[in-house]
């Protein structure tokens, strides 16, 4: 296991290793490595083919997903699905569900698509079958507690759709292969003796599915190397287990450790605030990570008097960087705990003229036209893909209305037959109105088939959409927004024309190229990296990333770490990770900035400082309050001596690398047992309350009206504090 610290080389290193085994004779055939984006399985597969050559062509290298989607179809006869079958992408899968929640008379407000989609993914990531969703009796009892009864046969259903269509989802890739594992031990048997080395990318991301693969493919030989660092584990709402890698010396005792402690990107600075912060956290693997770049700048941290100020302010620093640096614009990057906060990062960029993209935004796979012409691409592979029949039956328009299209699946529902079947059979299952445009559609798509077979990615792909109608009614659309659309369209189709130019790959036919596509990740996607624009990013989207200067904004409670996460010290500690990834991208500047109020749900709240800033070891802190905050609003700062302080005892001014941080959030109130929040309808001034975080406190005045009351209150602990009463939790404790 190799331990790897943020910055340390960790791609360099599982380069070198297979590189390593190739030149002492290991049979490239027998190497598996698991990455977590097909970018970083590109940049390594470059290198390894840099320094040995041809034969790293030959190593199984791609995701979890990628990988073992090919494997699903070399041996998915086995498991009743067809090799070709279609990958269903998020918005496939909501699609099937809105028609089984339709058909199932249930509501999409109380059975929303995403909260629906989100539970069947979870239980499938945790090898939860529809069957057993169904029998296990403390999820049933979950699902009746919130009126969602029918969940298990929704699922149920879902997957027989899915399965009727001849599709996966992305979960299906891993949940389908540990299906297959364990049903036909001879497939386990000749893929573990195939798998001979096996390494895994980022194993701290791996989630209960893909451990227990792992796990069974590196049984017989035992020679698995897993590269990761737990300080950076921040996907477990994707199911990631920070477990696997924590304890993976007890599926191994005689593992060998390794750590990568050298930071190679960050300066010694950035490096120390990073320690310091990590250092809070309980659960993790000890390690010591150091830089011997230069000592670099202090952080600076912002405050601003509300999150508008907030944009400004990093939007001017940014600009005069720039300026007195020579700096490029793409050296910056702007990152934030939810999406939500670009907002006020994006109108003051553009007041000040600055180019900028937003990260993690509409991809270029999922503009309409382009998913209409895969969805041809999809139906001409596999007509029974349902969800890209619908999509297209009808664009262009060709007079298969509505109406007909529901009298096709329900046909295909009261025969138990797919609607493509349906489709070619028209004449049995439709009335003659319709048959003669479905009749045309059928023809139009079997000719397909017949035609791509022999044509390279590009020729097929070119064919398809000059016959479907689907490129002419494009090209006739004269608008700005339909000029863009074709101009899409022809850049999807240069994408598959370098396709098929690629010396590096065999077999060069549409069908390859699709399953390339089907299995894109967000990181993979759209992200033109010569493109010289400010980056916006949630500091999910920046994982793996990096700059020469990073701003982490908006380090307020509640914010930063998330309200969600104060319920227990796991979910507290993958926030704080969260933050440590954050200050790891930055290379030679790292800035920090807070607003002291923010708008939520149109109203203007106080905010604190998150606790994050109070863990930082303030030596490597450079305080930049230029801004004045509301009054009494913040623990951390004494306004009249513009100094950083913890209970009165200033520690900015004297040397403070030998004092070390206690702050007043440090030493939270713990609510009394019988805790419970009244209603503060009934407040009056001279009450006594107690808040579950600040203590116990008296209250000294109300202004205001409903529901807009704030209530100034006097705490022994912190002091006076101004609270919005619809979102403060107090229990009245007497007059």
């Amino acid at each position: 296991m190799i331990i790897a610290g943020a910055g340390s080389g960790k791609t360099r290193v599982i380069t070198y290793r297979v590189a390593h085994l190739i030149r002492n004779g290991v049979d490239s055939f027998n190497i598996l490595v698991l990455t977590f984006t097909n970018k970083a399985a590109r940049e390594m597969r470059d290198r390894i083919t840099h320094l040995v050559g041809p034969d790293a062509k030959n190593i199984w290298m791609g995701t979890f997903h990628s990988v073992f989607a090919k494997l699903l179809r070399v041996e998915a006869d086995k498991i009743g699905y067809p090799n070709n079958f279609t990958i269903y992408d998020t918005d496939d899968s909501k699609s099937v569900l809105r028609a089984v929640l339709k058909e199932m008379n249930l509501d999409d407000k109380l059975y929303n698509p995403n909260f629906v989609h989100n539970r069947i993914s979870a239980a499938k990531n945790n090898l939860v079958s529809w069957q057993e969703y169904q029998q296990n009796e403390q999820i049933q009892a979950d699902d009746f507690s919130t009126g969602r009864g029918h969940l298990g046969k929704v699922y149920e259903n879902y997957v027989n759709r899915c399965f009727r269509a001849g599709a996966m989802d992305f979960d299906d890739l891993l949940f389908k292969t540990n299906e297959l594992l364990k049903k036909f031990p001879e497939v386990l048997n000749k893929y573990q003796h195939k798998f001979k080395y096996l390494m895994v990318d980022e194993y701290q991301d791996t989630n209960f599915s893909q451990y227990l693969i792992v796990k069974k493919l590196a049984a017989v030989n035992e020679n698995i190397c897993v590269v990761g660092d737990d300080a950076q584990s921040i996907y477990a709402f994707r199911g990631a287990n920070i477990q696997n890698i924590l304890n993976f010396e007890k599926d191994y005792p005689d593992l060998k450790i390794f750590k990568l402690e050298q930071n190679y990107r960050s300066t010694q600075n950035i490096v120390n605030v990073a320690n310091s912060i990590i250092a809070n956290n309980k659960e993790q693997l000890k390690k010591n990570v150091f830089s011997e770049k230069e000592t670099g700048d202090k952080i600076k941290v912002m405050r601003a008097f509300s999150d508008n100020e907030e944009g400004k302010m990093v939007a001017e620093a940014i600009m005069q960087e720039r300026s007195t640096k020579g700096l490029n614009w793409h050296d910056f990057a702007i990152l934030y705990r939810t999406n939500a906060q670009s907002r006020s990062m994006e109108e003051a960029l553009r007041k000040l003229g600055t180019p900028y993209k937003i990260y993690g935004g509409l991809s270029f796979y999922q503009r309409k036209e382009i998913k209409d012409l895969i969805a041809y691409f999809r139906l001409t592979f596999n007509p029974n893909d349902e969800e890209a029949l619908k999509r297209v039956i009808n664009y262009p328009r060709r007079s298969i209305g509505d109406t007909t299209v529901d009298r096709i699946i329900l046909s295909a529902g009261q025969n138990n037959i797919t609607p493509w079947e349906v489709i070619i059979d028209s004449n049995k299952y439709l009335d003659g109105r319709s048959t003669s445009a479905v009749g045309i559609f059928s023809t139009m798509i079997q000719s397909f088939q017949v035609i791509t077979k022999n044509l390279t990615a590009y020729e097929a792909a070119l064919h398809i959409a000059q016959h479907s109608g689907l490129l002419k009614d494009l090209y006739e659309d004269k608008s700005v927004e339909g000029l863009n659309r074709y101009e899409n369209i022809q850049e999807l189709l240069n994408g598959i024309k370098e396709f098929s130019e690629r010396e590096d790959i065999e077999e060069k036919g549409l069908n390859v190229f699709m399953q390339d596509i089907a299995l894109l990740t967000n990181d993979d996607k759209d992200n033109d990296p010569n493109a010289d624009t400010v980056s916006l990013m949630t500091i999910h989207s920046s994982k793996g990333l990096e700059f020469p200067q990073v701003y982490v904004v908006g380090l307020e409670e509640n914010l930063f770490p998330s309200q969600m996460s104060l319920n227990s010290r796991s979910d507290l500690e993958e926030e704080r990770r969260l933050f440590y990834v954050a200050s790891t991208r930055a290379e030679n500047k790292l800035t920090f900035s807070y607003a002291t109020s923010r708008f939520k749900f149109g109203t203007l709240i106080s905010c604190e400082p998150s606790r994050f800033l109070d863990e930082v070891d303030p030596q490597y802190l450079e305080l930049d309050f230029t801004a004045k905050p509301v009054t009494g609003n913040n623990p951390f700062f004494d306004d009249e001596r513009n100094e950083w302080t913890k209970r009165g005892d200033t520690f900015s001014k004297p040397k403070p690398a030998t004092i070390k941080t206690t702050s007043l959030l440090a030493k939270a109130h713990v609510p009394s047992p019988d805790f419970s929040p009244s209603d503060t309808s009934k407040l009056q001034v001279g009450m006594e309350v107690e808040h579950e975080r600040f203590g116990f406190g008296k209250v000294i005045s109300l202004e205001g009206k409903s529901p807009d009351i704030k209530a100034t209150i006097f705490f022994k602990e912190i002091g006076q504090k101004q609270l919005l009463l619809k979102f403060a939790k107090l229990k009245i404790l007497l007059k």
